[in-house]
């Protein structure tokens, strides 16, 4: 059985807590934050998928000031792990589309606080300004900051029915920008979108791992209640992926990314009163557990399809 270097437990890929801990030599938890910003096409309808808190379901409340909201996830997560450092990480919607003066307070508001280590800010590749880019590079030297930008396929075919309404080039240009400042960089992709096959989820994946990309999400397409994809999928349905389905296509995924690259998400949370389908992706430890089993089963690993 083949031994992947980047874990000291049964995972055979280089998971987001093993990262944490041998960086910050402590657990290390994200604190999801709602900062009420916006994005920047609403006007267009926005991404079809997207639900009404604008992907930050477990988030904090957004009528709540940061720092209540911050404590309060705090308190939660406190009760089952001790001595741990926290990620601030603002996450609903498009968290650099606001003046500088405006993200600095906020951002800052956060990293002030005790035991933060660091942020992760969520964004599009269109929504960030040279200025913003000057700002996040001076943060990056004060703290540890990745910056989370939405892919989700790289087929423009795709990418025009979900209604991105950026282009891949614009994708390319900020990744590149981002790691000029020496900024992480992870980005987020979609399993399961409308029409792709197969192997236009690895294209996406291989494509991906030519960039210098330092972490990814993979989540499983979930439909939502009031959304533009439930009304498509309504209007003309499509094919949904199984739960073995999607174990199988992120293993596959997972061998052809470089092992040095951090696996920060797996699966999907979405809202449970809001989903219509898939039935199965509520069940987070399943599908978790279920992508152990098949990597182990198979004896795969991270990375390992690489051309050397």
């Amino acid at each position: 059985m083949k031994k992947f270097k980047y874990s000291n437990s049964n995972k055979r890929y280089h998971t987001l807590d093993y990262f944490y801990k041998n960086k910050f030599n402590s657990k290390v938890c994200k604190v999801s934050l709602n900062a009420g910003f916006s994005c920047p096409h609403l006007d267009s309808g926005g991404c079809i998928y997207c639900s009404k808190t604008g992907s930050g379901e477990f988030g904090g409340d957004v009528n709540l000031d940061l720092i209540t909201q911050f404590n309060t996830i705090k308190n939660m997560l406190s009760k089952k792990w001790k001595n741990v450092k926290y990620i601030g990480y603002f996450q609903a919607r498009t968290n650099t589309l606001a003046p500088v003066s405006v993200l600095k307070e906020k951002y800052e508001t956060i990293l002030n606080l005790d035991n933060v280590v660091g942020l992760s800010i969520a964004t599009r590749p269109d929504s960030i300004s040279l200025e913003c880019l000057d700002y996040l590079e001076e943060l990056n030297k004060k703290t540890y900051l990745t910056v989370e930008l939405g892919l989700q396929t790289i087929h423009e075919e795709t990418s025009i029915l979900i209604n991105r309404r950026h282009s891949l080039e614009c994708f390319n240009d900020m990744v590149k920008k981002l790691r000029e400042r020496k900024i992480d960089v992870v980005v987020h992709i979609i399993n399961g979108l409308p029409y792709e096959t197969k192997e236009m989820m690895l294209e996406t994946v291989k494509y991906l791992n030519k960039l210098d990309i330092q972490g990814i999400k993979i989540h499983m397409l979930s439909i939502l209640k009031d959304t533009k994809l439930e009304e498509l999928y309504n209007k003309k349905p499509f094919k949904l992926l199984a739960k073995d389905e999607y174990i199988e296509i992120v293993c596959e995924q997972l061998t052809y990314l470089d092992e040095k690259i951090v696996i920060h998400r797996l699966t999907g949370d979405p809202s449970i009163e809001d989903l219509i389908a898939p039935s199965w992706l509520p069940k987070k430890i399943d599908v978790l557990n279920g992508i152990d089993k098949y990597m182990s089963k198979h004896d795969l690993i991270q990375g390992e399809k690489i051309a050397k």
